[in-house]
């Protein structure tokens, strides 16, 4: 009798979940998760070998799109050290995050003024080729998880290659192979130092940052990527050219 009353007040109390829902909304998730973890291993695993066909950055263009998958040995060594010179000096010594120029960026950021980042060219590989531009803690989150995933999967001479055909050069315009047609109606393998350096110094903003004609900030810190080049050369560069 006990036992019945008991039964009949957990059914009327409002709100009390039957705990075989709780259960399998927990089944319902693990299996979500673990999906997407084999799908984003598989993805990591395939573009190892094959090269990326297009991103989510390229298909948003509004512009259009013009690029070249070019590999690496048909890239000039000058825009592989022009590109660790000016967006992640630390390339053959992080796994993948570098915590002090994160926590360099953070402070300035404080403080006002121009947004600066503080992401590897892992982070900003990983962001291009397998999610959307912008913020956000989810963003955020799986580009750590595709940083991690591509550091231990491709190593650092893929991750240089993918990162140097899916940057975007220009209005338009992406990987190395196609900015260096377009601006200097040659092939990244004939890059000068300069030339290289020129084009480094765009990536970060690379809808207004001028590459050919550049003035003021474009044109200095251009300039100083191409006087970096000799340094990076033989030894920030050992990882990709051991």
């Amino acid at each position: 009798m006990q036992d019945d009353i008991a039964l009949l007040k957990n059914r009327a109390t409002p709100g009390r979940r039957p705990p075989g829902l709780l259960h399998r909304g927990l089944w319902l998730v693990a299996r979500l998760v673990a999906a997407f973890l084999f799908l984003s291993t598989a993805q990591v695993v395939i573009y190892k070998f094959v090269p990326v066909p297009v991103t989510f950055t390229m298909l948003a263009d509004a512009n259009g799109m013009t690029k070249d998958w070019t590999p690496l040995t048909r890239i000039d060594r000058s825009m592989v050290d022009a590109a660790i010179g000016g967006e992640d000096g630390k390339f053959c010594q992080h796994n993948g995050f570098d915590h002090e120029a994160m926590m360099r960026a953070w402070e300035r950021n404080q403080k006002g003024g121009r947004i600066r980042g503080g992401s590897t060219i892992s982070q900003q590989t990983a962001k291009n080729v397998f999610l959307w531009q912008g913020g956000g803690y989810l963003r955020k989150g799986l580009e750590a998880w595709y940083t991690v995933l591509i550091e231990a999967i491709w190593g650092k001479r893929r991750i240089m290659e993918v990162y140097l055909n899916v940057a975007e050069t220009g209005i338009g315009t992406y990987g190395v192979e196609a900015g260096a047609q377009r601006y200097y109606n040659k092939s990244a393998l004939h890059l000068s130092r300069v030339e290289a350096a020129r084009i480094a110094a765009a990536f970060p903003l690379p809808k207004v940052r001028a590459v050919t004609g550049a003035s003021g900030f474009t044109r200095r810190h251009g300039n100083a990527i191409a006087a970096r080049i000799g340094t990076v050369r033989g030894g920030y560069d050992a990882c990709v050219y051991q």
